[in-house]
């Protein structure tokens, strides 16, 4: 799935995972975006901050995407590095749902925003 590779001395990466919307894939998800940071030699709260992120975002999808939940529901991730930056994609093919219920949640994206300098939804 992922891949590093040096360009002109730093570090840099690729990596594409697709797995089913559902809760359980969140640590599966986090695994797999660790392993393709880790060639990247980031310090341990950077590596954290976008783990963190990610696993919002992920969050999101598994939880808002799809209701009801769907068989075929994904959450898919593509990592890639560009010059200074690390650069992670989260895409889903679900519809936004406004939970019915209020949970006193919501604050993921804000979460997002103050990990990583830059959040695009």
């Amino acid at each position: 799935m992922g891949q590093a590779a040096s360009i002109g001395g730093e570090p840099s990466g690729f990596g594409r995972g697709v797995w089913p919307a559902h809760p359980c894939q969140l640590v599966r998800i986090r695994s797999e975006l660790r392993r393709w940071l880790d060639p990247l030699a980031l310090t341990a709260d950077t590596e954290d901050d976008l783990v963190l992120a990610v696993n919002e975002a992920a969050s999101n999808s598994v939880e808002h995407a799809y209701l009801p939940a769907t068989a075929d529901g994904t959450v898919e991730l593509t990592f890639w590095t560009e010059p200074d930056a690390v650069c992670i994609e989260v895409v889903d093919h679900g519809e936004w749902q406004i939970p019915s219920l209020s949970t006193g949640r919501g604050r993921g994206i804000k979460i997002m925003q103050r990990l990583v300098g830059f959040v695009l939804i």
